[in-house]
């Protein structure tokens, strides 16, 4: 079960907030829930949220106002079908701390390919310094985290921590 919500969240800060004070407390190991940039009615940030199992639990989530019915219907439709959506939750994002190689991070989650910016997929070997923030993407049905390099040598996720104020809500 895929459950769409747009409640109107104006940054991925607040949405991810959000995410984390009432879906993660749910306790579903399986979870994997997405933020979707949407510009209709509104820019704002739409959720999905994906639980295979005990998907009763998502009953007591708040229903999505009817003006943004669409676009919380388009981010469940794009996170079933594989073709957008950054993940926040998924199976393994626990695990994503510290520096782990690429194989690490695929034995370890849901994460299904690392790649590198404006390259190929990335070697089992190369270190990855997850800087504590891994936000795998959906493309093409897989869950794909693109990295670049970084200054020890190996990876780190493209997406950083914290952003410069004037780039933190694009």
């Amino acid at each position: 079960m895929i459950l769409g919500l747009s409640l109107g969240h104006r940054t991925v800060r607040e949405a991810e907030h959000w995410l984390a004070t009432h879906v993660t407390p749910l306790g579903l190991p399986d979870l994997v829930a997405c933020t979707h940039l949407v510009a209709t009615p509104y820019p704002h940030v739409a959720l999905s949220v994906a639980v295979p199992a005990a998907a009763d639990r998502l009953a007591e989530l708040p229903a999505t106002p009817p003006e943004l019915h669409e676009a919380a219907e388009r981010a469940a439709a794009e996170h079933a079908a594989g073709r957008s959506g950054r993940a926040v939750r998924y199976p393994g994002v626990d695990r994503m701390v510290g520096t782990l190689t690429v194989g690490e991070v695929l034995a370890g989650s849901a994460i299904e390919r690392v790649v590198v910016l404006g390259s190929a997929a990335a070697g089992p070997d190369l270190p990855l310094d997850t800087r504590d923030l891994v936000r795998p993407e959906w493309r093409d049905g897989e869950l794909v985290l693109v990295a670049m390099p970084h200054y020890t040598g190996g990876l780190a996720p493209f997406e950083v921590p914290d952003p410069t104020p004037c780039c933190a809500d694009h």
